[in-house]
């Protein structure tokens, strides 16, 4: 076939085109777009936060699950005395085959807990399309957000708010701790009544609040004030009122830290990503200047074990759910094959490729003669050479023959398939964890890699990504996503990490700051993060003749097992859009895992 049949075209990364465009001043409202911002998903139901069978949760109050006899040392066997008596990197800086076993536990005991199942039930949750609402007065509080237009209407300049909304937000949490996103929901909801009446910097600095705070906390009371802050200084910067918008994140700075709780957290870096952004726009830095600081490349970091990824592999449920799902399809789409080869499209430090080794050498039918990782990179050679060792290391202690191949190309561009030595009696899966959002930016790339992925023809492919909209022109659009986005992992590492954790600050200050920063205060190709959801991925694999295909109940069920053992699982949640399962945090998606085939 021709290139041109596989040419990009016209194919808008951006998803649905914003209605106004980015040099639309009006567009930059910060209340009109506030709305789009939605959960795909239900709202994480208030009433069972504390229940193990919270709404979403995979530990729900199944029978079989409640009675079941499985512990949870099957599946993480040594995982409190490894975290407890042994680093996280040995003196040599790698892992050695046990320390790999700790951080990412032995596969084979799911599978043999699985293979004794007769009928695994239904786990997750299937999401349908929400249909439009006409009654939108009758929502509830918290969900307000995600339906803006309900309570707010801009009418030749007027702005109109529905009472009842606001009074069932603060009815709704009475009597509760709120999470993060939520402060976030209740402080949109003031915002935009106290703008009908006070739209002035004056006015609004004063806080002259004529609405109660019937049913919060002090705290956060004060949290939701510092959100409206930060709401109203970015709606200053889209109107390009630098010097009103500077007053307020002068107060932001003042009630903010980064090292309080999580609201004053999200409301530090972001403030700084609007001081960024006044910066380049009022040209006091250029992003030739910016390119003196010192730069912290995340895709780097990840290649390399360190304390703060492991402590997140540790800690943080996410990772491990989508790295047990798609490697639990990978063995199914194996299972009768004795030469398996995997594409991994970004490996990084490339602890997950354990698991499927576990499990290729635990296979006793159909014995594997050869298991084949080639993995492609454009830069850091040596430490995906180093992952290389780490992982052949590994799989001499399973006795499991072992092939690692650097596929090293300057540019995607130049990627071919006959770089891969492709044999033909393998068969061939490709895992893509990350790896397609970082070409957004750069659509020949990646069109570059789905030609190569269609002409090796892969029994599935596994893509995890990042479920977000950070891709949109207009600024206000993507700055609101991009808060209640961060939102929810600033509200994930409150409760799985200790305030005064390290490796915390590392991560909220190096990868959740900088990703923050380039998707608020960047423009043009400065902006790299361009995060796209399901939807639109859906919609890119499509022009390629891939079709989405489902995650088995064992698939699901490996998601179970891994929330079962991180005390904070019952706040993760799952659910299934269609046939992809969406990660996230107390209802807000974050991540998706999705299987594709060829037709």
């Amino acid at each position: 076939m021709t290139n041109a049949m596989f040419s990009f075209g016209e194919f808008n990364f951006g998803g649905v085109r914003d209605k106004l465009s980015s040099t639309d001043k009006g567009s930059d409202i910060i209340m009109e777009e506030v709305k789009k911002i939605g959960k795909q998903v239900h709202s994480y139901e208030a009433d069972n936060w504390g229940d193990s069978g919270g709404f979403g949760s995979l530990g729900s109050d199944y029978g079989f699950y409640g009675n079941n006899h499985y512990s949870s040392e099957l599946l993480f066997p040594k995982f409190q005395q490894q975290e407890e008596q042994q680093p996280l990197v040995s003196d040599y800086g790698l892992f050695d085959a046990m320390q790999f076993d700790a951080l990412f536990p032995p596969f084979q005991a799911c599978l043999e807990e699985i293979g004794k199942l007769e009928d695994i039930p239904t786990l997750v949750p299937h999401v349908e399309p929400k249909k439009e609402k006409r009654d939108f007065s009758s929502l509830a509080g918290l969900d307000l957000l995600n339906n803006y237009g309900s309570g707010f209407k801009r009418l030749n300049g007027e702005r109109i708010f529905e009472s009842s909304n606001y009074t069932a937000c603060t009815d709704q949490v009475a009597g509760r701790k709120l999470s993060t996103e939520e402060i976030m929901r209740v402080a949109g909801a003031r915002f935009i009544r106290t703008s009908s009446q006070a739209s002035g910097v004056a006015s609004m600095l004063s806080h002259p609040y004529e609405f109660s705070f019937s049913g919060l906390s002090v705290e956060e009371t004060r949290d939701v004030e510092l959100v409206e802050f930060l709401l109203a200084s970015a709606e200053k910067v889209g109107y390009q009122q630098y010097e009103r918008a500077g007053k307020l994140l002068n107060r932001c700075d003042l009630l903010s830290s980064s090292t309080g709780n999580s609201v004053e957290r999200v409301v530090y870096y972001f403030s700084e990503a609007l001081r960024e952004k006044i910066d380049r726009e009022t040209g006091r830095v250029t992003p030739k200047g910016l390119g003196n600081k010192p730069s912290f490349d995340v895709n780097k970091a990840m290649k390399r074990p360190n304390e703060t990824s492991l402590a997140c592999q540790i800690k943080i449920p996410f990772g491990q759910v989508a790295q047990f799902a798609g490697i639990q399809a990978i063995v199914e789409n194996v299972a009768e094959a004795k030469k398996v080869h995997v594409i991994d499209l970004e490996i990084r430090n490339g602890v997950q490729w354990t698991g499927l080794m576990q499990a290729l050498a635990s296979r006793s039918d159909c014995p594997v003669e050869l298991l084949k990782i080639s993995a492609i990179g454009t830069s850091s050679r040596n430490l995906i050479e180093e992952t290389g060792k780490r992982l052949e290391s590994f799989a001499e202690s399973m006795n499991l023959p072992f092939s690692f191949k650097l596929v090293m190309v300057p540019d995607m561009l130049d990627l071919k398939e006959d770089m891969f030595e492709l044999d033909s009696e393998e068969t061939v899966a490709v895992y893509s964890e990350f790896a397609m959002r970082s070409m957004v930016a750069q659509p020949d790339r990646l069109e570059s890699a789905m030609r190569v992925i269609k002409n090796i023809r892969p029994c599935v492919t596994v893509v995890t990504e990042v479920e977000g909209n950070h891709n949109s022109p207009v600024f206000v659009t993507r700055f609101i996503e991009a808060l209640f986005f961060f939102g929810a992992h600033f509200d994930c590492v409150e409760t799985c990490m200790e305030r005064n954790d390290p490796n915390r600050m590392i991560l909220e200050s190096l990868y959740f700051g900088n990703g923050l920063r380039n998707i608020v205060a960047a423009e043009g190709e400065e902006r790299k993060i361009r995060n796209v959801k399901i939807d639109v991925w859906r919609a890119f694999f499509a022009r390629y003749g891939m079709e989405e295909i489902d995650l088995s109940p064992s698939s699901l069920y490996q998601v179970d097992l891994v929330l079962k053992n991180f005390s904070c699982g019952s706040s993760c949640t799952v659910n299934m859009d269609g046939k992809c399962l969406l990660v996230g945090w107390k209802g807000t998606p974050l991540q998706s895992l999705s299987l594709w085939k060829f037709l």
